[in-house]
């Protein structure tokens, strides 16, 4: 759903007067959060981090598809600054679906489960027109170091600890553009957690996080920057980029989703005059199970940068968040 549609549909259901619910829909946060003393006698200071996310196939290799799926789920809880703890799975296949290939979705997205430490407690399966598949993922997570969106201030660094184009590689395979093998790389980063990065922003005391995925860099930096009232001034140049991605994207190849993002946050995000409409394109196109966008104090940077490459995650510097300048992103 766009961004702007869906924002407009929660706004006049959410109960933001419950004291229970922490971190709830009204900050588009990557995941709610739910105080466990509140329900739990003894919870010492901890809450439930709960989301769900599912979708259909972005690759066509079944055993890495049900990877992908359970890598985005579980990502929502990394960016909260949270342990993954236990999933439910959620699946719909049409009747002709070939067992085999459902047998190794499943086993991809169990042995991803079981590779965050997180146990699956059981699931609902439905038939569908078109195969869809995802996990609602529940997390733990110590109520001082929870990380939202609302945390960001003015002179905070960001960083983003994977490279995006996502959306151009998967588009580009549907077209026949690339091979399914030329995809794998793509395939592999999409199911690699992002368990690393988020110790390492928690180690190194980050103010706000989101993971990348469905809305863009820049719809969810906009997120970002709306829930903390700061402007993210992202500099492209220096936003890591998937090998060949741009060149797809020149060509043609970006998802639905970058035209539908851009249209959405039109009044929201300004776009420095010059840049290149391709680069402009990956930055509003929708990313699967992309990497994290840190908000960390100045003075903290050069921790986190030694967190991150302690635990082999790669260090990209993008930008910086500054005073609200009337829009909420700067793309320069």
């Amino acid at each position: 759903m766009p961004q702007g549609q869906l924002a407009q549909v929660l706004g006049g259901v959410i109960d933001p007067t419950d004291e229970r619910l922490l971190v709830g829909p009204g900050s588009v946060d990557d995941a709610g959060v739910v105080a466990l003393d509140s329900v739990v006698e003894g919870g010492s200071g901890r809450a439930l981090v709960q989301t769900v996310d599912y979708f259909p196939p972005v690759v066509d290799d079944p055993y890495l598809y049900g990877a992908i799926a359970a890598a985005n789920s579980l990502s929502d809880v990394y960016a909260m600054g949270g342990r993954p703890l236990s999933a439910l799975n959620l699946a719909g296949f049409p009747a002709e679906f070939p067992d085999e290939w459902l047998a190794e979705i499943f086993r991809g997205g169990f042995d991803k489960m079981r590779e965050a430490g997180a146990v699956v407690a059981g699931g609902h399966t439905v038939r569908s027109r078109e195969a869809q598949f995802g996990f609602a993922v529940t997390g733990v997570v110590d109520r001082e170091a929870c990380v939202t969106n609302a945390g960001a201030r003015a002179g905070n660094r960001l960083y983003l600890t994977k490279p995006i184009g996502m959306g151009s590689m998967t588009t580009a395979a549907k077209r026949g553009a690339i091979t399914s093998g030329e995809l794998e790389p793509a395939a592999r980063q999409m199911a690699a957690l992002n368990a690393a990065a988020a110790e390492a922003m928690g180690r190194a005391g980050a103010g706000a996080c989101t993971d990348v995925t469905g809305f863009g860099l820049a719809g969810h930096a906009h997120n970002v920057a709306a829930a903390s009232g700061v402007t993210l001034r992202i500099e492209l140049g220096t936003v890591p980029l998937f090998p060949g991605a741009l060149d797809l994207a020149r060509a043609g190849s970006l998802s639905g989703g970058s035209q539908r993002g851009r249209a959405s946050l039109a009044d929201s995000v300004s776009v420095a005059a010059g840049l290149d409409e391709a680069l402009v394109g990956l930055a509003f196109d929708a990313e699967t199970s992309g990497g994290l966008l840190i908000a960390v104090a100045a003075e903290r940077a050069s921790d986190l940068e030694a967190e991150l490459a302690r635990r082999s995650v790669p260090v990209h510097a993008v930008g910086a968040c500054v005073p609200a300048s009337g829009s909420s992103v700067e793309l320069v």
